[in-house]
């Protein structure tokens, strides 16, 4: 039995499918504040729980109830990046439970997602290697993600906690792509800014994610990134390109605001060594295929962590 807190959102309810896929039991806690219901069809291993992992008594009441073996903690409030208490609550609360019940049930292994926003809008080395010191104070989300992964580590949980780079595919509702494909689909001005990012395919992260779940690794920290970064502008042309538009003018570039990083380029030699990885999927194919899931039905809302870019 896997649990997946925040598993009907874009990365856990990948990992769902596979699991699924591949015979296991699947418990998904979602409160769908930002999951999506239609990410979860129906089935006959899959129990599916809607709540908050803010909620001790319902935390606790699940893991009695199922007894999962191992726990995937995907749950993360960050669409509102004024809503400081529901970072609090979501984000270090919703840890603090987790592991709690996880340690009073004996759970095998627990896996986290961390942001890499984790080292600060002015990261002190570049390309980030895990020995880089870690400074969130850049936004609400960052430091209360990186406030539970301390959590995390004063436990005594086998963890593994993955510090992403910008994870893109089908589902992904947050960031440059989804905005890109909506405003091009609305025929409404597009801006790009004058940033770069790695950007990892949701299918190529999973290949590490399931990995962890079946012990490979050790206890601790890795990146789960490409190694490369990539210009927004080219973020923007892929999707373009993939939609069979033609601009009449150059997208507009604009400088970045105080509470965004010019980059965040992940060094991920550690998980390469450790798990036999590297990512394989190029851009304009992710790119392709996040398009197609957008194409498939009404993209009315995406998110965003950044407060100056709402």
């Amino acid at each position: 039995m896997v649990c997946i807190t925040g598993g009907a959102g874009f990365i856990g309810s990948h990992l769902a499918e596979k699991l699924l896929a591949a015979g296991d039991r699947v418990l998904v806690l979602d409160n769908f504040a930002t999951g999506r219901r239609d990410n979860l069809p129906a089935h006959r291993e899959l129990d599916l729980r809607e709540g908050t992992v803010a909620d001790p008594v319902l935390v606790d009441g699940i893991f009695d109830e199922f007894r999962p073996e191992v726990v995937v903690h995907a749950a993360a409030s960050y669409k509102d990046p004024a809503n400081w208490e529901e970072d609090a609550r979501t984000n270090v609360i919703g840890m603090v439970n987790v592991v709690k019940a996880s340690e009073r049930f004996g759970i095998q292994r627990l896996i986290y997602f961390q942001t890499s926003l984790c080292y600060g809008l002015h990261p002190a080395e570049h390309p980030i290697t895990l020995r880089c010191p870690l400074d969130p104070g850049g936004s609400s989300y960052a430091v209360s993600k990186t406030a539970a992964e301390h959590y995390l580590r004063l436990s005594r949980l086998d963890y593994r906690s993955f510090r992403l780079a910008n994870a893109y595919g089908p589902r992904n509702l947050s960031g440059p792509l989804p905005t890109f494909y909506q405003r091009l689909q609305e025929k409404k001005p597009c801006f790009v800014m004058d940033t770069r990012r790695d950007f990892i395919y949701v299918e190529d992260l999973l290949e590490v994610v399931v990995q962890g779940l079946q012990g490979r690794g050790r206890r601790g920290c890795y990146h789960i990134a490409t190694g490369s970064d990539y210009a927004i502008r080219e973020l923007f042309e892929a999707a373009v390109k993939t939609m069979g538009i033609r601009l009449e003018t150059p997208v507009e570039v604009r400088p970045r605001q105080d509470d965004d990083a010019y980059t965040i380029l992940l060094d991920p030699a550690e998980t390469c060594r450790d798990f036999a990885w590297r990512a394989r999927t190029p851009l304009e194919e992710g790119v392709r295929e996040a398009v197609k899931w957008y194409q498939a039905l009404p993209l009315t809302q995406t998110f965003t962590h950044l407060k100056n870019m709402k």
